[in-house]
């Protein structure tokens, strides 16, 4: 397990397991068993800096951003070298006021086997099932939102895998993240949120990202225009 590699596919995939310093990181168990502030105050940050017109926008644009580090962090290290660090909640730590890669810290962290069923295990079920859980907390924003945005996140993790195997000359590390993503998409929750399963991906819901002031269509997005105001 690799995670200086990792890292250099892009600052999503970075994981520090150096000791935590003073400041506000925290286990993501924390979050998932009821503590909201700091997802609250991620949420107010986002909105803020986007000038979000509704909440559930800047929900949305969190939650997308949490859930690309989830699958970077684990499907980078399993592509590369066939293991991934053991991302449970009560080790992962999360400082809501940081941004990649500094928001998320692994003091220690164990080596899991790169299995789809590992990965699946660890951040579908492990993390953005409750992390679903605790946005719907916050606000009204529904649950194809989210796992469409769970969907994009996992494509998009790919796709910087596929691309760092091209200028790398390891073109086993892309056949290793298609492989995987194939499985990890053959899920209901994960099934009907774009096609096809890969760096191609095309989302069937929207992020909302274009409902801010300076905000536009993803590249993955459902729509091909942004979509008149109401």
């Amino acid at each position: 397990m690799d995670l200086t590699r990792a890292a250099s596919v892009g600052g999503f995939f970075a994981l520090s397991t150096a000791p935590v310093p003073e400041g506000a990181h925290r286990p993501l168990a924390r979050l998932y068993a009821g503590d909201t502030a700091p997802l609250t105050a991620r949420i107010d940050t986002v909105a803020a800096r986007l000038r979000a017109p509704e909440r559930r926008v800047a929900a949305s644009i969190a939650h997308l951003g949490l859930a690309a580090r989830l699958w970077s962090v684990a499907l980078g290290p399993a592509a590369l070298s066939g293991r991934f660090p053991d991302i449970a909640p009560g080790a992962l730590l999360w400082d809501p006021g940081r941004t990649s890669p500094d928001d998320l810290r692994l003091p220690d962290p164990a080596a899991l086997p790169g299995t789809a069923e590992r990965l699946r295990e660890a951040v579908q079920y492990g993390h953005l099932v409750p992390l679903a859980d605790a946005m719907r907390r916050d606000g009204n924003i529904s649950s194809r939102l989210l796992w469409g945005n769970a969907g994009s996140a996992l494509a998009g993790a790919v796709r910087e895998l596929v691309t760092w195997s091209r200028v790398n000359s390891r073109p086993d590390v892309a056949e290793r993240a298609r492989a995987l993503a194939a499985e990890l998409f053959d899920h209901p929750d994960l099934r009907a949120t774009g096609a096809p399963h890969g760096p191609a991906f095309r989302r069937r819901s929207c992020c909302l990202y274009y409902r801010c002031p300076d905000g536009g269509l993803c590249g993955d997005c459902v729509f091909d225009a942004p979509p008149a105001p109401r």
